[in-house]
């Protein structure tokens, strides 16, 4: 893959060109350079992925303990978040929630004695805690705090024992339409692919439906690395048995065939006396009589298949089923949704959900564009966009992967990056991309990067000996990270990323009515908000310094607070099937 220039003002962590002489490994730093070779140590092996276990801090559980000292039910602190205030405290419980919680707001002496004095496995160490005009501060022990999250953790790996079980079912009907997709199809099949992968890291079995025709060419999902089965058993039985079940419902009718009546009808079922019967809410009250056709059923008989696949044994009843549908197509959804129900009133049926997905607008389209059409106009933009930003690097050969996976970062953050039930407008015009805009997929590609180039800088420097290799993480020194951009990216990055992808793959618990909202948006968001913070920092500090041993403390604290921002991009990434570019 071809490198991209770096750019001396911004990339200043090239390999320095300081001479080997300038340093003498000492014997404790040969040891270590002997655990990196053995894989004790530091090295390629020093960044692995945060674990989850008992010893790492958590925000909700810190919260909780702050919650619980001062002895009252209700939420009263805050976790900070902006830089500014970061500097004079952590959390917060403001002044107004005080005064509503105590007379007078004041909060007595031992409670406030009570937060200094916190302590646990998943709680944050704390450093102080006191009255301030804005309401009761806490500060953290930040040094111990790098430490706990970016050390070793104490005890064993921890367990998949406490991982989250049950089924979900995703179907998503734009991919049974037989015209060509067009964008508005795309975000909901988008959608549905991102939250298949949040919903898998947490331990969810998901089954996505429907299978795609092998009949029908799908280049444009394969492009934007859309992983969906293909394929699919026969399902003549189970059409059958619907039909039989059809023949005996009292809300199905025969359907004379008139002229202009749709072909392959089989009957016609009166939805809405059924939706008053049973006192259904949240349907559209035009749902009235639908034309019930083979392709009705076997769409039927296709999520029935699924749901019997879940892992307990054909258990239906932990099964959750989520139609991903756009807004244009929600009213055919319930049609169906209701259909189910009346053939086959199992607790599967009853427990169907609705995520809708707002409009997708274009702007200034010449005709109405399709989804394999838009794929290739963002593709060609970013190729342009390259070429004058990188000049004839990027019309290698070598480069294709390059912009083939910038153009699906970018295709995927316009798409995800809003909440699902808003409108999105596409502006198709060319100075709408970019290699580097701070709201684009590609800024985040960008810094991913960045992050790959430091670090084989740094190995590069360690086999020509100009460092030495990163030690064991239980001998950094971490007081060194004094910066304030080094506690931001712990503290709002982190530390609160494991609880992010449980956010993000948050469904709401069953309730009455068919739409479900999910915080689809929020890992896109989140990597965006990373990336404007660490590319701050990176620009402001420098990471490699002068191969001096009195400065390896601190370089080698940076380096393993930076492996783990990597390898948080690279968690978040996976969840958009997004391989991080290894070169910039």
């Amino acid at each position: 893959m071809a490198a991209l220039p770096v750019h001396p003002a911004r990339d200043q962590d090239g390999c320095p060109g300081a001479p080997r002489a300038t340093w003498r490994p000492s014997a404790a730093i040969r040891r270590a350079r002997r655990d990196v070779t053995s894989g004790r140590g530091g090295g390629s092996g020093a960044w692995a992925p945060m674990e989850m276990g008992e010893g790492r801090p958590r925000v909700a559980a810190t919260l909780r303990a702050l919650n619980e000292a001062l002895g009252r039910p209700a939420a009263l602190w805050v976790k900070e978040s902006g830089a500014r205030n970061l500097r004079h405290r952590d959390f917060l419980a403001p002044r107004a929630a005080l005064s509503a919680a105590f007379p007078g707001g004041q909060v007595p002496p031992e409670a406030v004695s009570a937060v200094s004095s916190l302590r646990g496995p998943a709680v944050l160490p704390l450093r102080v805690c006191r009255q301030t005009p804005a309401g009761l501060a806490v500060q953290v022990r930040r040094p111990e705090a790098f430490q706990r999250l970016l050390g070793p953790l104490p005890g064993p790996a921890p367990t998949a024992a406490g991982a989250r079980t049950g089924c979900v079912v995703l179907h998503c009907p734009a991919l049974r339409s037989p015209a060509a997709l067009q964008p508005r199809h795309l975000r909901s099949v988008l959608l549905a692919d991102h939250l298949a992968q949040l919903l898998r890291a947490q331990g969810v079995d998901v089954r996505l439906v429907p299978a795609l025709s092998e009949e029908r060419s799908w280049d444009v999902l394969r492009q934007l690395r859309i992983h969906w089965p293909s394929g699919g058993s026969s399902l003549t039985d189970a059409v059958s048995a619907l039909k039989a079940a059809l023949g005996r419902c009292s809300c199905a009718a025969a359907c004379e065939q008139r002229p202009g009546t749709a072909e392959g009808v089989i009957c016609k079922v009166h939805l809405k006396s059924f939706v008053e019967q049973q006192g259904l809410l949240g349907y559209d009250p035009n749902l009235d009589v639908l034309l019930v056709t083979e392709g009705t059923l076997r769409s039927l008989a296709e999520l029935q298949e699924a749901v019997l696949q879940c892992p307990d044994k054909g258990q239906s009843s932990c099964c959750t089923i989520v139609h991903v549908v756009n807004c244009e197509e929600e009213f055919q959804q319930q049609q169906l949704d209701v259909l189910w129900r009346i053939l086959d009133p199992g607790a599967h049926t009853a427990l169907q959900k609705h995520l809708v997905c707002g409009p997708v607008k274009v702007t200034n389209p010449s005709s109405p564009i399709e989804a394999d059409q838009y794929f290739q106009l963002r593709k060609r933009q970013m190729y342009e966009a390259s070429v004058i930003k990188y000049g004839e690097l990027a019309q290698d050969e070598a480069w294709t992967e390059v912009i083939d996976t910038l153009t699906v970062a970018a295709i995927r953050f316009e798409m995800l990056s809003t909440a699902h039930r808003s409108q999105i407008t596409l502006d198709l015009e060319n100075n709408n991309i970019s290699t580097k805009g701070t709201k684009s997929g590609a800024f985040v590609m960008y810094n991913c990067a960045r992050l790959a180039t430091l670090f084989n800088t740094f190995q590069r420097a360690v086999e020509q000996g100009t460092y030495p290799p990163l030690p064991p993480a239980s001998e950094l020194n971490f007081s060194c990270l004094r910066e304030e951009g080094e506690w931001l990216l712990l503290f709002n990055y982190l530390l609160p990323f494991p609880e992010v992808l449980q956010q993000a793959a948050q469904l709401p618990p069953p309730s009455k009515g068919i739409r479900i909202t999910a915080n689809t948006e929020t890992v896109c968001k989140f990597l965006i908000q990373l990336s404007m913070d660490f590319s701050s920092y990176y620009n402001r500090v420098h990471i490699l310094g002068e191969p001096f041993p009195h400065l390896f403390d601190q370089m080698f604290a940076r380096l393993q607070l930076l492996g783990a921002v990597r390898d948080v991009f690279h968690s978040a990434l996976a969840t958009l099937h997004l391989p991080p570019l290894s070169q910039i």
